[in-house]
């Protein structure tokens, strides 16, 4: 395992110890609003509004996973419903992405589908596209297994999500080509054993591109999740030389993060959107995105000082 998987993990594995969680939810409040648009509907489409006027369209996601009960599922569905009809008089591109275990994954997939499908019958009339976020390895294949059984119900806006961490990917990839998939590539942040992930920066960054290009050459759309500016500069660098028109593949960030990036890609004319989080359950999304960088730590460090 190199240091930036071994620095992830160590992340990871600390900040699910009860006490560290307590002692950041209640020091490092500073750090949240970096990342996450706040904690109600209203804050986010705020943050949505503002990212608009700069060229950069916003990617709406109510925060929350692994929910234990049926009722909790429900609630979740609730508020994802509130966020569609919100978005149903925007102006600008109306999307969001939701997690499957928000909606009872864990309980039952057949709850999940069946609330899932409710909140699909009130967003493609409303025009808003609906993005299923890929979660850890043990429920990729459910995950999987819902998408597929909703495109065939015939609902055409909703996408999915693969992660170049996983070997298993490129199958996935392969085998979702019938469904003509909406694509969001993502690397991959949860910690997994190196029995399913590779367990080098390099060979995901690799597989990443390989998937990516892989995709583009077969006709799909792709969203390309990804602030790493070496995989922006080789996508453009392909894309251009292949011929293949912009309309084909957006770049994606994370809200916070990057964010001149974000605006420089716009004004080239490159499709751009802003994934951005909003709700109380924070902090299991907060956690990987300390994971994601060392610099984020000392964030972390400096707010607990200082708090």
């Amino acid at each position: 395992m190199n240091l930036d998987l071994a620095y992830r993990s160590f992340v990871l594995g600390v900040a699910g110890h009860p006490q560290v969680e307590r002692l950041i939810k209640h020091r490092a409040k500073g750090l949240v609003r970096r990342y996450v648009a706040g904690e109600t509907l209203e804050e986010a489409l705020k943050v949505a509004e503002a990212l608009e006027r700069e060229g950069v369209h916003a990617i709406l996601d109510l925060l929350g996973e692994m929910v234990r009960t049926e009722e909790e599922a429900k609630a979740f569905q609730r508020g994802l419903l509130e966020l569609v009809w919100a978005l149903a008089g925007k102006p600008w591109p109306k999307y969001i992405s939701l997690k499957l275990t928000q909606l009872g994954l864990d309980l039952s997939e057949a709850l999940a589908l069946a609330l899932l499908r409710e909140v699909l019958r009130e967003a493609e009339p409303r025009g808003v596209f609906v993005r299923l976020d890929m979660e850890d390895s043990p429920r990729v294949e459910a995950t999987l297994r819902l998408y597929k059984a909703l495109r065939e119900e015939g609902f055409s806006q909703v996408g999915v999500v693969l992660q170049s961490y996983l070997y298993r990917t490129e199958k996935d990839l392969l085998d979702l080509l019938p469904y003509r998939p909406n694509l969001r590539l993502v690397k991959g942040a949860y910690r997994e054993p190196k029995e399913v992930a590779f367990p080098d920066k390099r060979l995901i960054d690799a597989e990443y591109l390989h998937l990516g290009k892989l995709a583009l050459k077969e006709g799909l759309y792709v969203a390309f999740a990804t602030h790493d500016p070496r995989i922006i500069a080789e996508l453009k660098r392909y894309t251009e030389a292949m011929g293949i028109p912009r309309s084909r593949f957006e770049f994606q960030f994370l809200y916070g993060v990057r964010p001149e990036e974000q605006r420089r890609l716009a004004r080239e004319g490159y499709t751009v959107r802003a994934y951005v989080p909003y709700g109380r359950d924070w902090y299991p999304y907060l956690t990987r995105r300390i994971a994601e960088r060392p610099e984020n730590l000392l964030l972390v460090l400096r707010s607990l000082v200082s708090g």
